[in-house]
């Protein structure tokens, strides 16, 4: 049943990264991010309520909580990263890099979690760097100024803080209801997003949303919470290696998506690099 919610995970993780990339054209992305986490909380806190978790909060651990609230400041850095990069390049760009994140996620969980890595695994992780790497290569895209390469950086920075995510996130959740767990860490995403508005001095860019890209906006803080509640769910029940790379199979979504609504088109290397990382996450499935 584990490998269903990492599924649907990646659905709604793949209608995500749409849905925002609508929502920051004009509006900047760290306020994006503090908006749509809000949306994101009350649909935590309402799944926790919906399954009757909120008794459990009182018998959460002091581990357990720590590795929550460092699993929500992981998760506030990648999503701050991420659509940052998402609003300084392009789409198809960005979530190949992202969805890197599952060959460091591997490693740690060999490290950390004691997860072995079969032979297909270790194939996997081979094919889906190289996958990646065809894909950030795409030369298809115009040669114009995407504000420097600012958004690889960025990119850069959310796999990486993915990856201590779903690490901490697996053992900060192996000692509470996964929609409790989610609900917690949420929490924390919360206060670190608006700390950064108000650090940064973007707090008064609030008023001037479009009502369009707010609604946006909210949306994909609506899809990230369903993701959410399918991911963790899955954690706890399944295998990080294995949830890890399912979930990633959001590219497929994202790249559909990205035809139809931004009109961003493969070449033959970068749909051979899709092709690939697809194989590989598929071979991360044997163990």
């Amino acid at each position: 049943m584990w490998i269903v919610f990492a599924f649907g995970s990646a659905l709604f993780a793949g209608i995500t990264s749409i849905l925002a990339k609508c929502g920051i054209k004009k509006t900047d992305s760290t306020v994006a991010t503090a908006i749509r986490t809000i949306v994101v909380l009350a649909f935590s806190w309402l799944m926790v309520f919906v399954v009757g978790s909120q008794n459990q909060i009182g018998q959460i651990s002091g581990k357990t909580l720590l590795f929550l609230i460092l699993s929500g400041l992981a998760t506030g850095a990648s999503w701050l990263c991420y659509f940052k990069a998402l609003q300084l390049g392009d789409i198809n760009k960005v979530v190949p890099i992202d969805k890197s994140s599952t060959i460091l996620t591997i490693l740690l969980a060999f490290l950390f979690l004691h997860e072995s890595i079969s032979f297909p695994k270790a194939i996997g992780v081979v094919v889906i760097a190289v996958g990646t790497f065809l894909m950030i290569e795409k030369k298809d895209v115009d040669q114009r100024e995407t504000k420097g390469n600012r958004w690889l950086l960025y990119a850069v920075g959310s796999a990486v803080f993915a990856s201590l995510t779903s690490i901490l996130g697996k053992i900060g959740i192996s000692g509470v209801e996964s929609n409790l767990g989610t609900a917690i860490r949420t929490g924390v995403v919360l206060v670190m997003a608006w700390v950064m508005v108000f650090a940064t001095g973007k707090q008064h860019t609030i008023r001037e949303i479009p009502k369009k890209e707010l609604g946006f906006i909210c949306l994909s803080g609506i899809a990230t919470g369903g993701s959410w509640l399918c991911y963790y769910r899955a954690l706890q029940d399944g295998l990080a290696s294995v949830v890890v790379p399912i979930d990633k199979l959001s590219i497929l979504v994202t790249v559909a998506f990205s035809y139809f609504v931004f009109h961003e088109k493969l070449n033959h290397r970068s749909g051979l690099g899709l092709g690939l990382i697809v194989l590989g996450t598929m071979l991360m499935l044997f163990k």
